[in-house]
């Protein structure tokens, strides 16, 4: 049986032929195209599972592509992992604030490849809710300072203000919010928010606070640092 459906987003010929060819070989459904044009016609035309994309595309780049896709109620939902050469942290963090659900750094082996693209999915299949969920049943909701956080909406709210945050921020401040008083180092935020494979480094979970605590405003102090160890929520 055919597993789910992956397009994949690269210009490089040889690379796009490679990974179409491991994925085919285990199973998954596979479309590729050559550029992000293209790419935002194939999803329009045949919404795939996952959306495998590579950042440094001829006309329109990667980042816009994501930006576009989780911009999008109708494709918001897709999983997006980025494929990129570049070493600057600055695009990795600027995808994953976008949106995207993971990345992996050219040049890679096809088995990460693989490993990264079942992680995602279980990630998702493990954030679906299932279809007879009882509609009486209470919310999971985390309450402190004001700040209000409701993981089954994925909502979050300050004195009844609605805040806006990426999928990466939200799980971070659930993270720390639901374990007031606790210290976590910067590895154990990213094996929460990303699962134990995820390739970040502990920068990243920096940037990612300092724009949390930016959209928060004065509530963003509630998220604390301890120097030389990682982050707490205040209790």
């Amino acid at each position: 049986m055919l597993k789910q459906s992956v397009l994949v987003v690269e210009d490089d010929e040889d690379i796009r032929e490679l990974v179409s060819y491991n994925l085919l070989k285990e199973g998954y459904q596979v479309a590729s195209v050559a550029s992000g044009e293209d790419a935002l016609q194939a999803v329009a035309a045949k919404p795939p599972d996952l959306v495998l994309l590579d950042l440094m595309l001829p006309g329109l780049d990667g980042l816009t592509v994501c930006r576009r896709l989780k911009s999008d109620p109708a494709t918001q939902h897709f999983p997006v992992i980025m494929l990129t050469a570049k070493g600057e942290e600055a695009d990795v963090v600027t995808g994953l604030n976008l949106g995207a659900d993971d990345y992996i750094t050219k040049p890679f082996s096809p088995k990460v490849l693989l490993a990264r693209i079942q992680a995602v999915f279980r990630r998702a299949a493990g954030a679906a809710l299932p279809a007879d969920i009882d509609d009486d049943q209470p919310p999971e909701v985390t309450e402190s300072h004001g700040l209000k956080i409701h993981a089954g909406r994925h909502e979050v709210s300050i004195n009844g203000a609605p805040v806006d945050l990426t999928a990466t921020e939200f799980k971070l401040l659930h993270f720390l919010a639901q374990r007031p008083g606790w210290v976590f180092t910067r590895q154990q935020i990213l094996d929460a928010v990303r699962g134990d494979i995820y390739a970040a480094t502990d920068r990243a979970v920096d940037v990612q606070v300092v724009g949390l605590r930016r959209k928060l405003g004065p509530a963003g102090t509630y998220i604390e640092t301890v120097r030389g160890v990682g982050y707490r929520f205040k209790e």
